[in-house]
């Protein structure tokens, strides 16, 4: 019989309020990692480095959050999680005022990766939080508003900080998000509940003994599938919009808060339909989503056609990532951080990679449709891991079932 407190406490007839707070935190964190995108240009004439030089800066963020995410969870693992959460947040704090500090274009490197860290420890952590806050009836809707946070960086948060950047100069958002990390942090410490005592210690070994669950690295593919495919495309949508679909450089951004919107909207709802029909929810958009970057490798000169199936594409290719990470977390339920902390790993491995191979292809015949063509191939894979994890678990209770009824041998 199960010992653990999280598991015997009543489930919440309704989303705990530090659900948002958290998805306010995960709001902060997406805004920072897409940010510099926005405000390249004044961040190296600032400093006096070529372009390509301050797009490192994007680049050592993505490889703090692929490889401290998971490292982070270990190492925090015996920590109470709201005292990672604030902590995670301090740092993150720190990284951002050490960067607006220093025109030292290492140490900035270096501040970013910090953050990285500091952003892979919150996300990881966060995500087992507000499941276990939600309680198992209501975990993949809880999943979806704190990643909708994320969601809602790239609508809202990104936008605003390349438009303050732009007016205030590249240290400003930074300083804004110091100030409002450390805002966060006071929050997250008084509304995050200390973690139950009476159940089992958090276990290094336990967190690892959980990974030999078949279904985690299913479900760990299928988050970097779903990624590399969304992203191998949007990560090079301006070229596309501006050469093939024949809009001006001032529209992309408008086109990009579409996508912005439609991810938004697409994890909210996948959040709360993947906690009733999980898999109707996460093959529709694997199918949605391959049809729509097909269609887009199709139609891109038609600027309507175009600007449409950017919003699609945020909506159906961002609508299962709650439901991946929801699945992680319950199938490793007795030891879920680090199965958390590597589906965030996940997603970003599968976004470097494809945004990789998309890159390679901008130089063949294929030019600026390249990407999205990658991305349309990427996507046909999704359905690999998607079949055999729905046939892993359909399968699972008719073995048990059948252990139970089969006679004992003597």
């Amino acid at each position: 019989m199960a010992t653990d407190t999280e598991q015997t406490a009543p489930a919440p007839s309704r989303l705990p309020f530090v659900t948002w707070i958290l998805a306010a935190g995960v709001f902060l964190m997406g805004t920072t990692e897409f940010i510099v995108a926005g405000i390249l240009p004044e961040t190296a004439e600032d400093l006096g480095i070529p372009v390509a030089d301050a797009g490192l800066m994007i680049t050592v963020f993505a490889v703090g959050m692929i490889v401290g995410t998971p490292v982070m969870a270990i190492v925090t693992l015996k920590l109470q999680r709201r005292l990672t959460l604030t902590l995670a947040l301090l740092v993150f704090a720190l990284g951002h005022i050490i960067a607006a500090l220093t025109s030292v274009f290492p140490l900035i490197l270096g501040a970013r990766f910090l953050t990285a860290l500091a952003t892979g420890a919150f996300w990881a952590v966060a995500a087992v939080v507000a499941s276990k806050a939600a309680g198992a009836r209501l975990a993949s809707t809880a999943m979806g508003i704190v990643l909708g946070g994320g969601m809602l960086a790239n609508a809202l948060g990104v936008p605003l900080g390349s438009f303050a950047g732009q007016v205030l100069g590249w240290r400003g958002p930074f300083w804004a998000l110091a100030v409002l990390a450390l805002i966060a942090a006071v929050f997250i410490h008084r509304l995050v509940e200390p973690d139950p005592s009476g159940g089992p210690l958090p276990s290094v070994r336990r967190e690892i003994a959980a990974l030999k669950d078949g279904r985690v690295w299913l479900v760990l593919a299928g988050a970097a599938i779903v990624c590399g495919s969304s992203l191998a495309a949007y990560s090079f949508i301006s070229p596309l919009l501006t050469e093939n679909t024949g809009l001006p450089a001032s529209a992309v951004p408008l086109v990009l808060l579409t996508y912005g919107v439609g991810a938004l909207i697409g994890s909210n709802a996948g959040g709360a339909l993947g906690g009733h029909r999980p898999y109707t929810v996460l093959f529709t958009s694997a199918t949605m989503t391959f049809l729509v970057l097909g269609a887009l490798a199709l139609f891109s000169h038609n600027a309507v056609v175009t600007v449409i199936l950017v919003g699609l594409l945020g909506l159906f290719g961002m609508s299962t990532n709650p439901i991946l990470i929801s699945k992680a977390v319950g199938f490793a339920d007795h030891a879920p951080t680090l199965a958390s902390a590597l589906t965030t790993s996940a997603f970003n491995v599968g976004t470097a990679i494809g945004s990789w191979i998309a890159g390679l292809t901008l130089a063949t015949s294929l030019g600026v449709t390249g990407p999205v063509v990658v991305g349309t191939a990427i996507a046909a894979l999704y359905f690999l891991p998607l079949g055999f994890l729905f046939c892993k678990e359909r399968l699972s209770p008719l073995r048990r079932r059948r252990v139970v009824e089969a006679p004992e041998e003597v």
